[in-house]
């Protein structure tokens, strides 16, 4: 059977619906559409035939995507959706559930899985969402509507059959992730490196995840808790390194693997297991990773070994009261031992800290400001709390009426960068929007920071030199702004 699988178009530009924060990044960021991919390749394995447009990607808009649909004739249309675009989102799948009188419209991603009756009762056209992880739904789906069986038995989704919303159950997540196809294999079919961008690494890059969920429970993280449901589960280091080796061989060109798993180190001895299994293959390519700060030496030195170059890690704030408020898990003594380690393993450390989480202040925001100085990472990025539906800290927030709007148009700006709709006691949204670019600014223009930068460039021109230029190509146009988002 035709199944069309499609990362819709949004603000004709490059809108990263797969970060966990979907937008268009400052930094020309543009993440590979995993989730789809994985999708995309189980249809695939199962016999169906799928067309898979990623329309950020190769900038397709809103008419050139109706014109390939009407060519394709697809009997079922995934689309992925998220918070800010789901507006658009919504009445693209209902222009594509009309187009075709057999073309059956399945709604996946976050915030569908999140709100899946609002979603079908403001778009009555389209069939369903499948919610959460939907691999095995869609391979159901499609088989059902092939053989003509009812939507309705297929577990793990919310139909709408005449204007009646249904939950037709839960469907148990994939407790083997090695069974999933590889994303190199699908990626080589169907997308290329040169249209995706990761500010933090080489380009271009290839994107792949080593786990699903994650056991920690930070209340802001969208994807453990909507997708993933808090359920952990991991490939084996020896598939990863397979897949690793299945990069190399189909994209010559790509400098770097990121892999991003909400946390690639829940355990020191596991990332010591992949690192063992990409040493034993000789890997050649270099890699990143988003890690806890509980990741010990012996693992960083392990993973240097094995090609990491750099780490990414959520220091989130300098205030243990705030790093409580979102049930981190980690301290902040934690953090300046983790980045101490970092040092002495070589690897370089993208930290990422937020602005706005239950208790925040003026006070608490400086903090955080002096610890990233302290901390020193290579790069950094400062974020207003993102409160997505589905999520605990989303919950509390609308609960104690900090959330300045519920029209999920202004979880971004009408350009598409990210926004804040939160209204904390002495920090509106719109100071914290302010505190962010502010902080960005204070900490990249730094001279001891720009010396920095200009040496590792000069030492290493054709690749910290070269991701760094073409990042600070898109991203001069807002750190030298008197507002980031004007």
């Amino acid at each position: 059977m035709k199944v069309a699988v499609v990362n819709p178009p949004f603000l004709n530009g490059k809108f990263s619906r797969t970060s966990r924060s979907p937008a268009i990044n400052k930094s020309g960021t543009l993440y590979w559409p995993f989730w789809l991919a994985h999708g995309t390749g189980a249809l695939e394995r199962a016999g169906h035939e799928v067309l898979f447009l990623d329309c950020p990607a190769k900038g397709i808009g809103e008419k050139e995507l109706f014109r390939l649909l009407a060519d394709f004739k697809p009997r079922m249309t995934v689309f992925d959706t998220s918070t800010p675009s789901i507006y658009s989102d919504l009445e693209l799948a209902s222009v594509a559930a009309g187009m075709m009188e057999e073309n059956y419209v399945v709604l996946v991603g976050t915030h569908a899985s999140a709100l899946p009756e609002q979603c079908l009762r403001l778009a009555p056209a389209v069939g369903a969402v499948a919610r959460g992880e939907y691999d095995a739904t869609l391979v159901e789906l499609a088989d059902t509507l092939d053989g003509g069986g009812d939507p309705a038995d297929v577990p793990g989704m919310t139909v709408n059959t005449g204007g009646q919303i249904a939950d037709t159950g839960t469907r148990n997540m994939i407790s083997d992730l090695d069974s999933l196809p590889f994303l190199a294999d699908v990626y080589r079919k169907h997308l290329d490196p040169r249209d995706y961008f990761f500010a933090a690494a080489r380009y271009p890059s290839v994107m792949t995840i080593t786990s699903r969920g994650c056991p920690f429970r930070c209340s802001f993280c969208v994807w453990p808790q909507v997708m993933h449901l808090g359920k952990y589960r991991a490939r084996s280091p020896e598939h990863v390194a397979e897949e690793f080796k299945l990069f190399g061989e189909y994209f010559p060109e790509v400098m770097e693997v990121v892999i991003e798993d909400d946390t690639f180190s829940v355990g020191s001895d596991r990332v010591e297991q992949v690192a063992d299994a990409l040493i034993a293959r000789n890997n050649r390519l270099p890699w990143t990773a988003n890690v806890r700060a509980n990741l010990s030496l012996d693992a960083m030195r392990k993973m240097k070994e094995a090609g990491c170059r750099l780490i990414i890690v959520g220091y989130e704030s300098g205030s243990q009261e705030i790093l409580d408020s979102v049930s981190k898990g980690t301290t902040v003594e934690q953090n300046m031992e983790f980045a101490e380690r970092a040092g002495k393993a070589g690897l370089l450390v993208h930290g990422c800290f937020m602005a706005g989480n239950p208790g925040e202040t003026p006070e608490t925001l400086e903090e955080t400001f002096r610890m990233a100085v302290k901390l020193a990472p290579d790069t950094a990025q400062f974020f207003p709390v993102m409160v997505y539906p589905g999520t605990a800290l989303y919950r509390r927030y609308r609960e104690e009426g900090r959330l300045k709007t519920e029209n999920y148009r202004r979880w971004v700006t009408p350009e598409g960068l990210h926004n804040c709709i939160v209204d904390l006691p002495q920090l509106p949204a719109e100071v914290l929007v302010q505190w962010c670019n502010q902080a960005r600014k204070r900490f990249y223009l730094r001279p001891r920071y720009l010396a920095y930068k200009l040496f590792q460039s000069a030492r290493h021109p054709l690749t910290e030199g070269r991701r760094t230029l073409r990042a600070f190509g898109t991203f001069r146009k807002y750190l030298f702004r008197k507002n980031g988002n004007e």
